[in-house]
């Protein structure tokens, strides 16, 4: 069968979607930032079942508990990957058997934006199946060996990830937790909470955008939340904008962000935004 060639006209009308990966302190508002997404249009789906900041916003949610939970939400939101040959993960067999346990995948077309809460609770998923796997365990010994644990864990979320930043039609967010630390020079650093190094070395070059919710504390005034954009950022936080819209610091307001990359029907309306997002935890 032929490749087809995709013309110049036919990518540029091709519905995309934002793909990024949302990294911030504890009690900063990451959740929060739903109030700022369109309820009618967004899918939260809950792996850290952290929802109180938003137990009154009007969306719909899904709740994965186990790594085989994640997995199978990943190809029935995905698709298959045509690739892949039957028994694998994210295969038209996963996709078969995923559609038989939660039903006809027709009921995800009114959904423009995954809003997954959070990475770092899916990798300690991951590595928890990881550990009763036989790569996990010696062949030698017989006792458990951790390096294979971890070489697992790395394959598992980096295939996981990428098969749902290849949702092609729906904007999707990674939400996930931000470590402050210091090197043996006693330098700061900052670096996403996950288990396992693999999948935070390679998650920025799998997503377009990598935004930290920080708070910022001025020479002149006092500290306020925002949105860092930009890999040169003098604070170091980690960040990326490969669409070259978005400003070094952008206002904390996802929706706001989302119309910015040029996805305006991603946004709350103003009927469901909280004003002036008086109920962010401090």
């Amino acid at each position: 069968m032929t490749l087809p060639i995709i013309t110049a006209d036919q990518r540029l009308a091709e519905v995309r979607g934002v793909k990024g990966v949302l990294v911030g302190r504890w009690g900063l508002g990451k959740t929060f930032q739903l109030w700022t997404l369109d309820p009618a249009t967004t899918l939260f789906v809950d792996i850290e079942a952290g929802d109180l900041a938003v137990k009154n916003w009007p969306g719909d949610s899904l709740r994965p508990r186990t790594w085989d939970d994640c997995r199978d939400l990943a190809v029935f939101l995905g698709g298959p990957n045509p690739a892949l040959r039957d028994g694998q993960y994210f295969s038209q067999w996963h996709y078969e058997q995923a559609c038989q346990r939660y039903g006809d995948p027709a009921v995800l077309d009114r959904y423009r934006t995954l809003f997954i809460d959070s990475i770092t609770v899916a990798g300690r998923l991951c590595l928890q199946w990881c550990k009763g796997q036989p790569q996990a365990t010696s062949d030698r010994t017989g006792k458990p060996d951790m390096r294979g644990a971890y070489g697992l864990l790395g394959q598992e979320m980096v295939a996981w990830l990428t098969h749902i930043q290849h949702t092609r039609g729906r904007h999707v967010w990674f939400v996930g937790i931000l470590d402050e630390r210091i090197d043996e020079f006693n330098r700061k650093f900052y670096e996403l909470q996950i288990d396992g190094s693999k999948t935070g070395l390679e998650l920025p070059g799998i997503v377009d955008e990598v935004i930290s919710l920080v708070e910022i504390a001025p020479g002149d005034g006092p500290p306020y939340r925002a949105f860092v954009c930009q890999t040169g950022n003098p604070w170091g936080y980690p960040a990326k904008d490969r669409s070259g819209r978005l400003d070094m610091v952008e206002p904390p307001d996802l929706g706001k962000l989302m119309r910015k990359l040029g996805a305006p029907e991603a946004a709350a309306t103003n009927e469901t935004s909280p004003p002036d997002f008086a109920g962010i935890p401090r």
